[in-house]
């Protein structure tokens, strides 16, 4: 299960009455810290745990206060200090070396969700937003305002972010602070071609919690028996992608039919969306090739025309192949370099 917000929230959901439920969230990192400021996870009563503040190391800790939580009702914060060897998390043996606050609030009928369902209903209509959470001042059992958190759509609704626009920022008001995050929905991928080397591209791509679309006209392609987790499947000619990647708010797109005829309708067909990754899987004289049947320049995309498509892993297999474009979509997504972090070439 992907630890995207909506994917944890869709468990959340229909059990948001079954159970006593706590909300935990890093809200200031100070040093190298495996989540940032923003990351949310849930609690229950029942022992659930519904994605990770850490690498795995506090969750337990966490779950014991979130359980004090839900016996006040009343919000407490942790921090947990990897150099300090009085800390919990340096006797745990986090390696990270730095320092994460946490803040614990109780979820319930009476405090609105703290908004939840509201985040919830927005992410599945895939409209991003704003959540604010109210943060107390000390790990006492303070009291706060009615109103501890509250969601607000984004004027650029189908705007995606990277992943560093979406760490949450502090700020002040009145004497009361708040945590601002920008959430969204999870990436939405269209792959044009239902071949068989599209299976583990899609199979990663689900396991990322991606939301799937496949397109191939072919009959004997794309079908429901080897892409049982896509969410939807489309037929008919390439002209419809336009309008279905700017409705559906499409992201990126990743075009494999194999055959140069589909592969230029498809990118004369993406000319006019707002897509953010375009990748074409084929050697250079290939693309050059589709770009003339489809009588279309690279500079009339929105976006780059990354072909040949992915990162230079030295994949051969279908698989590595997959990763390697992903990956690149990824760093597009996020506007990252996709270097080493190690600065190193590799050997």
């Amino acid at each position: 299960m992907s630890n995207h917000l909506l994917h944890l929230l869709s468990q959340w959901y229909p059990e948001k009455d079954n159970a006593e439920w706590v909300l935990g969230t890093v809200f200031k990192t100070e040093g190298p810290c495996y989540r940032k400021a923003g990351a949310m996870m849930l609690f229950s009563s029942f022992g659930q745990q519904l994605g990770m503040l850490s690498g795995g190391c506090l969750e337990s800790d966490l779950q014991r206060h979130a359980k004090k939580v839900m016996e006040t009702g009343k919000p407490i914060t942790q921090v947990y200090d990897s150099q300090d060897e009085d800390d919990l998390s340096f006797q745990l043996g986090i390696g990270c070396g730095g320092t994460v606050h946490i803040v614990l609030h109780p979820i319930s009928r009476d405090n609105n969700y703290l908004s939840l369902n509201t985040v919830y209903e927005h992410l599945l209509a895939r409209q991003s937003g704003y959540y604010y959470q109210q943060i107390p001042m000390t790990s006492l059992h303070e009291v706060v305002s009615e109103k501890c958190a509250e969601f607000m759509v984004s004027q650029t609704p189908h705007e995606h972010h990277s992943d560093q626009e979406t760490i949450g920022e502090r700020f002040m008001e009145g004497e009361q602070t708040w945590l601002k995050t920008y959430v969204q929905p999870p990436v939405h991928l269209l792959i044009a071609g239902g071949g068989f080397d599209a299976r583990p591209l899609v199979n990663l791509a689900h396991h990322l919690g991606w939301k799937l679309t496949l397109w191939d006209p072919r009959p004997a392609n794309a079908r429901r028996d080897y892409f049982d987790c896509v969410d939807e499947i489309l037929r008919g000619d390439a002209d419809l992608l336009s309008a279905y990647c700017n409705d559906y708010n499409v992201d990126a797109v990743i075009t494999m039919t194999h055959s140069v005829t589909l592969d230029a309708a498809v990118l004369s067909a993406l000319t006019t969306t707002r897509i953010q990754y375009l990748a074409l899987l084929g050697p250079i004289h290939r693309k050059q090739e589709v770009l003339s049947v489809a009588q279309v320049s690279s500079s009339q995309f929105p976006c780059k025309l990354h072909g040949p498509a992915g990162l230079k892993l030295g994949a051969a297999l279908p698989e590595g192949i997959a990763i390697s474009m992903l990956s690149e979509c990824i760093a597009t997504l996020n506007n990252a370099n996709a270097l080493s972090f190690s600065g190193a070439p590799s050997e």
